[in-house]
């Protein structure tokens, strides 16, 4: 029973869709698989976590829906959440937008945040609900009130843009960055965007220079062509040319026209004319 009660809190504490980290022991699958079929939700959302992933057993998408769905109709937020994800993707079953909106409605009234980004994409996009972009605000709002990036993001977004929500620029900076700090490569882009352009915060090229840094890294082509204009320029900061080089280099290696194009001209000696180069090449990702 200890190893069983083991099984389910790594389950249960996972971040990730099911959690199984490692292939169980087939004795301990076997204790799980009594306790499920005594009704055991969290023990029924763990052999169907099992199923999925094919951690000790033959990968079943099938018995893996058999077995969430039978957690999901006792309730368990989890179990709700990822039945409405394999009918979103059709997983194991015929994908279905609007099963699976019920479904992410069910774990979201709960409170599962993960659930609630989900109905609020469903929302925005359409899928399986009629779309209103106001009720996709709501939910990820409340998603992005329990640290759901991906809400905080997208909620960033929405006032950046006034979809379903007033537009208002002081409020997408402040979630572009709570998403930023939380290591979202689009946000941090954004975010140096906005303190590039002065968009909604005073004009501050070394914080915008920060973010496109951190998104850089983590390989945003069009944050790597923004610093790299920074340094080349020496936008609020000295100029670093062989800096500013690599950074282009990194995008055109990923194919992108405008890096590809600025090595050509660098190579010539030349640098690309006008005062709207920042603003023409420093996107924002919508």
């Amino acid at each position: 029973m200890a190893m069983l009660k083991k099984a389910l809190i790594l389950i249960v504490c996972s971040t990730l869709f099911f959690g199984i980290g490692r292939a169980e022991t087939s004795r301990i699958i076997s204790d799980l698989r009594v306790a499920a079929e005594r009704g055991d939700a969290e023990a029924q959302f763990t052999i169907g976590g099992i199923y999925y992933t094919g951690e000790g057993v033959k990968q079943n998408y099938t018995d893996a829906v058999k077995w969430v769905r039978l957690a999901a109709e006792q309730g368990f937020s989890k179990a709700q959440y990822n039945l409405g994800e394999m009918y979103y993707k059709g997983q194991g079953v015929e994908q279905n937008y609007t099963a699976a909106a019920e479904w992410f409605t069910l774990a979201a009234l709960q409170g599962l945040a993960e659930a609630q980004h989900n109905l609020g994409v469903s929302y925005a996009k359409g899928r399986g609900v009629v779309q209103d972009l106001s009720k996709a605000v709501k939910w990820y709002r409340l998603a992005a009130a329990q640290g759901d990036v991906k809400s905080q993001y997208n909620l960033g977004v929405s006032y950046a843009t006034g979809a379903g929500v007033a537009k208002d620029l002081t409020e997408a900076l402040k979630f572009y960055k709570l998403a930023a700090e939380q290591g979202h490569v689009l946000a941090q882009n954004n975010l140096g965007v906005m303190y590039a352009r002065g968009t909604g915060v005073l004009q501050n090229y070394t914080e915008a220079a920060k973010w496109f840094r951190l998104a850089a890294t983590q390989g945003n082509v069009k944050a790597q062509i923004s610093l790299g204009l920074i340094l080349e320029k020496g936008y609020g900061n000295d100029k670093n040319f062989a800096e500013a080089l690599s950074w282009y280099r990194l995008a055109a290696s990923q194919g992108n026209a405008i890096a590809q194009q600025k090595l050509v001209d660098l190579k010539q000696a030349k640098t690309l004319t006008g005062s709207n180069v920042l603003k023409e090449n420093m996107v924002a990702v919508d």
